[in-house]
Order: C-alpha cells, then sequence, then structure tokens
C-alpha cells in the first residue's frame, strides 16, 4: 500500500493528465463562471490532505469556520462511491436513489466568485466542463465522452485512496482539517456517518463506443509512476 506521500504524487500526476485532456477541448469556463461552484461537490480524503497540509494555521481555520457553518445546512450526502456504483452496474443492480438539487447553495469557500482554492480544487471540480456558459442556460453542457473520462479518473483517484473515505467536500475539508496529523507521513483517520469508506477499482465505467478513444488516456494513466 502506497504512503500518502507516493499517493499525492500518483494524484498529482492524475489531475496533470486529466488537465492536458481539457486543454484539448473546447470548453466555456472561465475565471468568475460560477454557476456549476455548488455545495454539492464531493470529494476523497487524499484530494482534502493535498489542500489541507498547503493551507497556513489561520486560512485552516477560517476554512473551518466556513465549513461549520455550511454542515448546519442542506447539502448532498452521497450514498456510494464512484467505484462501488461501477460493482453495482456489474452486478446489475439499481443504485440506491440519492437526491442533489443545486439550489440549495454555493460552495462555501467561493469568494466573489472565484475560488480561493482553485489550484488544489478537488478533482469533482477539474471536471465540471461545459461546451456552454452554465450562466446562459441554467445548465452545463458535457460531451458524453468527458463525462466517460470524469468517471475513469474518479474511479482512479478513489482506487489509490481505497483506504480513505469520500463524502462532500464540506465534511471531508472539515474533518480532514479537525483530524489532521502533521508531519506524520500518515493519513487521517475519519469514521463519520457522512463519509463513506472507498473502494478498490474492480471494473472501468466505461461504454462500448468509447473504448477505443479512450485507450491513450488509460495508456497514460498506467503509465504513472507510484
Amino acid at each position: 500500500m502506497l504512503n500518502v506521500y507516493r499517493r499525492l504524487a500518483v494524484l498529482d500526476q492524475l489531475y496533470k493528465i486529466y488537465d492536458q485532456f481539457v486543454d484539448s477541448l473546447d470548453i466555456a469556463c472561465e475565471k468568475f463562471c460560477a454557476d456549476c461552484c455548488t455545495c454539492n461537490v464531493t470529494m476523497t480524503t487524499i484530494e482534502a490532505h493535498k489542500i489541507v497540509s498547503a493551507l497556513d494555521i489561520d486560512s485552516k481555520k477560517t476554512m473551518q469556520n466556513k465549513l461549520n457553518q455550511q454542515m448546519k445546512k442542506q447539502r448532498f450526502i452521497p450514498k456510494i462511491t464512484t467505484n462501488q456504483l461501477a460493482d453495482i452496474c456489474l452486478s446489475d443492480d439499481d443504485p440506491p436513489e440519492e437526491i442533489i438539487d443545486p439550489s440549495w447553495g454555493t460552495c462555501p469557500l467561493l469568494t466573489d466568485n472565484a475560488c480561493p482554492i482553485y489550484n488544489l480544487r478537488p478533482f469533482g471540480c477539474r471536471c465540471m466542463v461545459s461546451k456552454q456558459r452554465c450562466a446562459d442556460t441554467g445548465a452545463a453542457e458535457i460531451d458524453e465522452f468527458v463525462i466517460t473520462v470524469n468517471h475513469v479518473f474518479l474511479q482512479y483517484i478513489e482506487h489509490i485512496n481505497q483506504n480513505g473515505f469520500s463524502g462532500n467536500l464540506s465534511d471531508v475539508l472539515a474533518h480532514t482539517i479537525f483530524n489532521e496529523s502533521a508531519d506524520t507521513g500518515t493519513e487521517i483517520t475519519i469514521q463519520q456517518t457522512t463519509l463513506i469508506k472507498n473502494s478498490p477499482l474492480s471494473a472501468l465505467l466505461v461504454p462500448p463506443e468509447h473504448r477505443e478513444k479512450i485507450e491513450p488516456i488509460l495508456a497514460a494513466l498506467r503509465a504513472i509512476k507510484a
């Protein structure tokens, strides 16, 4: 099992490959376009560790205060992870019903329509890439192949963090700050009802029509050095 520093190094490589993929797309997303920055984003604990470890003490306190307020409000709390969804699909079972509503509010970290942790943002934010301005139509327009690519990256990120947890951004970040163990080289252990234990990758969520097109991306992922 990779230690936390090696998992963070793999996460950086995953982000780099995805950012290169996004650079090849024709998207409308730009700075201060924050309609997709809702309170419903999910993330893993390894992504939270990357963010929290880059903050100074005052920034952590400010973030914790914002997140504590957010956790009193309605937000999306997932019931399953992406790899668990893949396993459910393989067994032909039905996934649990989940309720998500963008009207529940914006990301608690958002400041004047700008993200204060943009360079560190989790994949749940990175993968929201729209071909049109969300403000113009009220919704993002994401190509079906991009959605497939997004699922694959979500599965890989969860896989490298299979001993960690997933959940709503507010919950994961708040508990990560609270439970942070500085300079130990070990990842945070979290036991909370709002968080879900991650699962290893057993099968990729790639439909037949996308298998050939996604192969260069899969080759890049397989070439990642841990």
